[in-house]
Parts: C-alpha cells; structure tokens; sequence
C-alpha cells in the first residue's frame, strides 16, 4: 500500500482511481462498509483505490480546542486499511485554508485535477466544503459536472445502531468496552510507550508496565479491565515478551484512589510474563470491563482485589480467545 502525505505525493502519471473520503477515525464496521463499496468498485474498473483521511481531525481546526477522542492513531488506520484492501492511504493535511475552500472547488481541484477520481465513495452523511455546504446531493451534481460517478453508503449496523466513530467513543468513555468492540468489529486499542511509574504495583506483587498513551487518545472509564498486551513493532525480544504476540493482561485505568492518586494512568499486569518493558511502544486492547475503581481499606484487601481481578481476567481472555480463533 501507497502511503501519502497532501497532494505533492501524488505521482505526475497518476491515472484514474476510487476515492473513499472521511476522517476514518476507528476505521469501524462502517467505515469497512465504505472501504468494501471503494475497493469492489475500484476492482471491477481495474484501478486503485484511495482512502482520503485528514491529520489533524478537522474539529480541531474549525473549531480550536475541540479535538475528539482519538479511536485509532494514524499509523493505526493505515494498518487496518490496508488490511481492508485499500491500495494508497491519502493524509490530508487539514489546514485553514483546505476548510476555506467551497464544495466546487474541493471537488475540482483534489478529486479531478490531482486524484483523477472516476468514483467516490462516502457515508451517506458526508459534508465537505466550507462551513460543510456541501452533502452528498451536492457532490452528485459536481460529478455529473466533472465526470466522476458518486456512491453513499449507510453506516447502520446491527439494533439500529449507526456505526460512528461518535457512538464509539460514547462507549469508552462510559467504560463499555464490549460495545465498542462489537461497532469497531475488535477491540479498543490504546497505545502508548511504557514508562516509570511510582513501583508500587511491584510492591504489591503485581508488577505494571505503565502505558503513556499519545495526547487525544480515548482512554476509556477509570476502571479495571481485561485485555490483549502486545508489544508493538519487529524487535528483540523483552524478557519473556515477544514483539507481535499478544499476552493476557489485568488493566487499571484510574488514579488509584487507595492511595490518593491524582494522576490518570493505564498501567497493564501482564499475567505469566517478566519483562522490562521501558521505553516499549506497546497496545493495550480492551476486552472486558471488570468492575469500577474503587478505594480500599487496607492494602490486604486491595491484594485481594488485584487477584481476583486477575482470575477474572484469564477467564474473560480465555472465552475470547475461542471466539476469535
């Protein structure tokens, strides 16, 4: 797969090809219902198909101080496209002046002119164009101007549900792990680097890697959860942790209020394992909610806890595990 950055990577001799066009944030069973109607109509006309997606998130331009929790980093969505048989990964910069630009010109200038667009593919809800004028009407009766043909496509999945990257990110503020991964069709991932922490899970016999996720990341409610611990990239391995495999993981999210914490931290027990983990860029990926974050009264019955919420955890993982294999 092509991976742009703005028009400027767009080869001279660039021919014809599908557009997919939105933020793509989560890249969620919706959006592999768009990516799905881009990729078949770029196969039955035998050329690529392009996803076109924004950095930064174009709320934070419009309207300064408004970035959105952020589902999937850009890295992230680029993987999961491909996978999805996308053949350029398009990141648009999302400047002021690409948000000034009316709906004809957006059409124009970036799906004519430089894409070569001979189809595009949207959610039936898309705007674009300055103070999103225009909707997918508009964009039909720009390619019946232009000579592109234009495809909107329904994000309602299953109990009547739209599938949005907004409805998602409802679900893991409220910690509801679960229904986010039936929309996105996986879990939740948060990634980050693991760094030092206060030790005190050492101290208690549950040693954590402490995950520092990247600024807007969507962390979902204080809480502790089962999850999937991966150590991301192609490296040695850490200890006993293999870069790539997965591992079974008891997941705090919180400030732990046993100890009058203040700061917000993910700090993931990675079951069977010993590793030093610092300075890893790892993934955490949320399963299960287990139950809230709650102060104890005494450090014996915090243990208790922590070990009961590791027992629940290998359940929850272990009935995961069969389902997806």
């Amino acid at each position: 797969m092509l991976r742009w950055r703005g028009l400027d990577d767009v080869p001279a001799d660039w021919g014809r090809c599908v557009v997919t066009i939105g933020v793509f944030d989560g890249v969620h069973r919706g959006h592999a219902e768009l990516i799905g109607a881009a990729t078949r109509a770029a196969h039955d006309r035998g050329v690529p198909a392009v996803l076109m997606t924004f950095d930064p998130h174009p709320a934070e331009v419009v309207r300064a101080g408004n970035h959105p929790p952020q589902l999937t980093t850009l890295t992230r969505r680029a993987e999961l496209a491909e996978q999805l048989g996308i053949d350029v990964f398009c990141v648009m910069p999302f400047t002021p002046e690409l948000a000034s630009r009316t709906p004809k010109d957006f059409a124009h200038d970036i799906l004519v002119e430089r894409l070569h667009a001979a189809d595009v593919v949207v959610g039936a809800n898309f705007t674009f164009g300055k103070k999103a004028a225009g909707d997918v009407a508009k964009l039909a009766e720009l390619g019946a101007k232009f000579g592109f043909e234009v495809q909107a496509i329904s994000l309602f999945g299953e109990h009547a549900v739209t599938y949005s990257s907004t409805y998602i990110r409802s679900c893991v503020a409220a910690g509801d792990v679960e229904r986010a991964a039936e929309a996105l069709g996986r879990p939740h991932r948060v990634e980050g680097v693991v760094v030092r922490g206060d030790g005190r899970g050492r101290e208690l016999g549950y040693p954590t890697a402490n995950v520092a996720p990247p600024m807007h990341a969507a962390i979902p409610a204080d809480g502790v959860y089962a999850a999937w611990f991966t150590v991301l990239g192609a490296g040695p391995v850490v200890g006993q942790v293999v870069p790539g495999e997965r591992y079974q993981a008891a997941v705090s999210v919180g400030t732990n209020p046993t100890f009058s914490g203040r700061t917000r931290t993910v700090e993931a027990f990675v079951l069977d394992t010993s590793a030093d983990l610092y300075g890893q860029h790892v993934a955490v990926d949320f399963v299960s909610h287990i139950r809230p974050m709650e102060p104890f009264d005494s450090i014996d019955g915090l243990i208790k806890a922590i070990a009961d919420d590791v027992d629940k955890t290998r359940v929850l993982l272990a009935a995961d595990s069969a389902e997806t294999d």
